[in-house]
C-alpha cells in the first residue's frame, strides 16, 4: 500500500495549520464511503478498504447501515495529511436523512460535494447545494465514478452548473484512452500546473507526458478557468487582457481567497473506488479550505474562549451519551466544565469506534462523554453566557408519520423514555400523541427514516414494535335542529337520581366549535346544575352517531325540572348526555374530513406531473407560481384531503428524482359523502365493536 509520508513541523516553509474538517455530502449511490474509505487509506489511517456491499466500512459500522448498506447517520473519522489533521464528515445520501447531513455542514470548513458524472442525475444535487449556498459554506465538488462516465465534462459541467448559484470553475480535464466515445478515463491534466497524471489503482498517480491531443482541450479548459477566476479579481484580469500568463502561485491564491468567501465552486474528478484522483484532492483542501476561525466568523461565533459546537448526539450502549462537538476556541479537557456541565471524557472518533484523549484544541472534532443536559444545536461555553449572534436551524419539519404500539404492553413505561433519546441522536424525529384518535404517533422525513427508527427501538432499547399508518382525524356535524325532553330518574333506596331537561341542538357555522347556551327563567334548573348540563353534553359530542367527535354544535337548555333531595350534579350530568343521545340522530349526521393547505415544491420541469399527483389525490389546485430565490423552481398550492397524505411525499420523490419537497398545515373540515364517507363509517364501527370485543 502506498501512503502519504507523514512529517511533523513545517511543510515546504508552510506552518501547520489548525485541524480542519470536511464533510462528504451527496446523493445516495454517488460513492461517499467509498471516497471516505479512500482518504483515510492514502493517508495511512486505514490499512484496508472496506465496501458498502461487504458491510465492513469505517463509516457503515452499525447494524442498521449494515442491513441497508448504505449510511445511515453521520459519521466522523480523524486523520493526518502532511502533518495537519482532518476529520472527515461521511453523511448519508438519501434525501429522508438530509438532517444529520444539514447539521454535519454547519461545523464543516468545506463540503465535499460527491457526483455521479450523469447528465440526468445533476437535479438531484439541487437542495444540497441551495443549503450550502443559503448558508455560505465553501464547497468543492468532486465527479466521481470518472472511468463509467460516457458524458464529455463540458456537458456534464453545464447540467451540475444549472443547479449551482456559484460558478463551477473545472480545475482538471480528463485523458481518455482510445475506444467509442473517447475511451476509459485514465488520467486527468492539472490546468493549473498543466502537468498530466496518469492514474495507478491503489498508488500516486504517474506524472506523465501530456497528451498531443488533449493539449487543444486543456488550452482550451485553462483559459475557461482563469476567465472565472478574473470575475473577482482585478489584477488577474488585467493580466488576461494583457496576455500576461499569470504563475502558478497567484492562480492558486486565488482559488483559495474565492474558494474561503464561496465565490466558486471548484471541480475535481476522480474514481474513489481505485483511489483515483483523491490525492489531488486532498491537496487541494489542505492548501484552499479556510481554518476553523473562518468558520467560526461565518457562524457568528464571537468569542473563541472555549467554544464548542455540538451536532450530533450518540446514546452508545456502554459509553452512555457522546456529543460530538466541533471546538473552536480554547482547550477541552476531561473535567472542563462548559454551560455549567462537567465534561466526563474527551474521545476522538473514527467511525462507531472512540478513542479516550487527555484533550483537545481549536478545530478538531471530539465526542463529549456524560454531558446529560447538552442537545445537538448547543454552543458551549467555558462562561456560559449565550451567543447572541449564533443561530442553529430549524429541524426539518416531518413529511411522514406512523403509529405506533409497543409489541409488550409492558414495555410502554419505558418507551417514553428510548423515544427522548431518539429524538436527541435525529432531531427530525418528533414523537406525538394525538388527542383524536389517542394514537401515539412517530413523525420524520419518510417511511426508510422511520423505519431506521423502530430497528433501533429494537437493537438498541430492546423495543420491538408495531406501526401502522395512522387513523385520519375525522369529525362529524349535523344538518338540522331539533329540540328533546329527556328526564332520567332512579331510585333505589335512599336518596335516588333525578333530573328533568328540555333542550335545543342546532348546527353552527363550519369552524364555530361548541356553544352552551343557559336559556333557563323562572329557576326549573337551579343553577348550581346548570354547568353539570354543558359538562355532560360536551360528554356526548366526544362520539357522536357516527363514531366520531362532533363539532360545529351548538346546544341550549331551555327548561327542565329538579328534586329537592334526589337531584344532584351527576344526575344533570347523566340527563344531558341521554338527551343528546337521543336528539343527536335525529339532527342528519354528517361526516367531515380534515382539509390541508399543502404547498408543493419542484423542479418546473416536474410541475405537470405534481398537478397530476394532487388532483390524482382528490386534490383542488389553487395556484402555482415560481419558488422564490430557487431557479427554476415552481410551488404548487392546493387544498389536499389528509387522507390522501400519508404517502404523498414517497409518490412525489419517486416523480422527481427524490428532490420534491412539500409542507402542510390544517386548513379547514368539509363535508365528505357517498361510497368514501359510507367505508369510513363501516371502518369506525368495525374498530369499535373489535375494542368492545377486546
Amino acid at each position: 500500500m502506498a501512503t502519504v509520508t507523514q512529517h511533523a513541523g513545517t511543510q515546504n516553509g508552510r506552518e501547520p495549520a489548525a485541524p480542519r474538517c470536511a464533510a462528504i455530502v451527496g446523493p445516495y449511490l454517488s460513492g461517499k464511503t467509498a471516497l471516505l474509505e479512500s482518504l483515510l487509506f492514502v493517508t495511512g489511517a486505514i490499512h484496508r478498504k472496506g465496501t458498502a456491499k461487504e458491510g465492513n466500512t469505517v463509516a457503515d459500522s452499525s447494524a442498521e447501515a449494515r442491513a441497508r448498506k448504505m449510511s445511515v447517520e453521520v459519521t466522523a473519522a480523524t486523520t493526518d495529511y502532511l502533518g495537519e489533521r482532518w476529520c472527515f464528515l461521511d453523511c448519508p445520501g438519501s434525501v429522508e436523512l438530509a438532517q444529520e447531513a444539514r447539521n454535519a455542514l454547519m461545523v464543516a470548513d468545506v463540503a465535499i460535494v460527491v457526483c455521479e458524472p450523469l447528465i440526468d442525475k445533476a437535479l438531484m444535487l439541487a437542495p444540497t447545494l441551495k443549503f450550502l449556498d443559503d448558508h455560505q459554506i465553501p464547497h468543492i465538488l468532486f465527479i466521481n465514478k470518472m472511468d463509467v462516465s460516457s458524458h464529455r465534462v463540458r456537458e456534464m459541467l453545464d447540467a451540475l452548473q444549472a443547479v449551482s448559484s456559484r460558478p463551477l470553475v473545472l480545475r482538471q480535464v480528463p485523458i481518455r484512452g482510445a475506444g467509442k466515445d473517447g475511451g476509459e478515463v485514465t488520467g486527468y491534466v492539472d490546468l493549473v500546473s498543466e502537468r498530466a497524471y496518469k492514474y495507478h489503482p491503489g498508488q500516486e498517480s504517474d506524472l506523465i507526458k501530456m497528451p498531443e491531443e488533449v493539449l487543444p482541450r486543456e488550452l482550451e479548459a485553462r483559459g475557461r478557468m482563469l476567465e472565472s477566476l478574473a470575475d473577482f479579481d482585478d489584477h488577474l484580469m488585467e493580466e488576461i487582457l494583457t496576455d500576461v500568463v499569470p504563475p502558478r502561485d497567484e492562480i492558486y491564491q486565488q482559488f483559495a481567497k474565492d474558494l474561503a468567501a464561496d465565490l466558486i465552486v471548484p471541480v475535481l474528478l476522480g474514481e474513489a473506488e481505485r483511489d483515483g484522483g483523491v490525492r489531488r484532492l486532498l491537496k487541494a483542501l489542505r492548501h484552499e479550505v479556510p481554518g476553523p476561525e473562518a468558520l467560526a466568523q461565518r457562524l457568528g461565533i464571537s468569542s473563541y474562549d472555549a467554544s464548542t459546537l455540538v451536532f450530533k448526539t450518540y446514546h452508545q450502549p456502554h459509553a452512555g451519551k457522546l456529543s460530538l462537538s466541533r471546538i473552536f476556541g480554547g482547550r477541552v479537557s476531561e473535567g472542563s466544565v462548559l454551560n455549567g456541565v462537567r465534561v466526563a471524557g474527551v474521545l476522538r472518533p473514527k467511525g462507531n469506534a472512540f478513542e479516550k484523549v487527555p484533550h483537545a484544541n481549536t478545530g478538531e472534532v471530539v465526542a463529549l462523554a456524560r454531558m446529560e443536559e447538552v442537545r445537538t444545536g448547543d454552543l458551549l461555553t467555558a462562561s456560559g453566557k449565550k451567543n447572541p449572534d449564533f443561530v442553529w436551524p430549524a429541524p426539518l419539519e416531518p413529511l411522514f408519520v406512523l403509529a405506533m404500539d409497543a409489541e409488550n404492553r409492558s414495555d410502554e413505561v419505558k418507551l417514553t423514555s428510548a423515544l427522548a433519546k431518539l429524538i436527541e441522536e435525529d432531531t427530525s424525529l418528533t414523537f406525538t400523541h394525538d388527542p383524536d384518535t389517542h394514537e401515539l404517533l412517530l413523525s420524520g422525513q419518510g417511511e426508510i427514516h422511520l423505519n431506521i427508527a423502530f430497528d433501533r427501538l429494537k437493537s438498541r432499547f430492546s423495543l420491538p414494535m408495531k406501526h401502522r399508518r395512522p387513523q385520519v382525524s375525522y369529525k362529524e356535524t349535523i344538518r338540522s335542529g331539533v329540540k328533546q325532553h329527556s328526564r332520567f330518574k332512579r331510585q333505589s333506596g335512599g336518596h335516588g337520581q333525578f333530573a328533568d331537561v328540555h333542550i335545543e341542538v342546532w348546527p353552527l357555522a363550519r369552524g364555530a366549535g361548541f356553544e352552551f347556551h343557559d336559556r333557563v327563567v323562572g329557576g326549573s334548573v337551579p343553577r348550581q346544575f346548570i354547568g353539570s348540563v354543558e359538562e355532560g353534553a360536551r360528554d356526548y359530542l366526544v362520539r357522536g352517531p357516527l363514531g366520531f367527535p362532533v363539532v360545529d354544535v351548538a346546544v341550549a337548555l331551555f327548561d327542565g325540572q329538579f328534586h329537592a333531595v334526589d337531584s344532584s350534579d351527576m344526575a344533570f350530568k347523566t340527563v344531558a348526555r341521554q338527551a343528546m343521545q337521543e336528539a343527536m340522530p335525529l339532527c342528519g349526521s354528517v361526516l367531515l374530513e380534515p382539509i390541508f393547505s399543502v404547498e408543493v415544491s419542484a423542479p418546473a420541469e416536474f410541475t405537470a406531473r405534481v398537478h397530476n399527483l394532487v388532483t390524482g389525490r382528490r386534490g383542488q389546485i389553487l395556484n402555482f407560481q415560481a419558488k422564490e430565490d430557487w431557479t427554476g423552481w415552481e410551488v404548487v398550492q392546493a387544498l389536499v384531503p389528509q387522507s390522501e397524505l400519508h404517502d404523498m411525499i414517497i409518490e412525489l420523490r419517486s416523480l422527481t428524482l427524490g428532490i420534491g419537497n412539500f409542507s402542510y398545515e390544517f386548513d379547514h373540515l368539509q363535508e365528505l359523502s357517498g361510497r368514501l364517507a359510507d367505508k369510513v363509517i363501516e371502518q369506525r364501527h368495525a374498530m369499535t365493536a373489535q375494542k368492545g370485543a377486546a
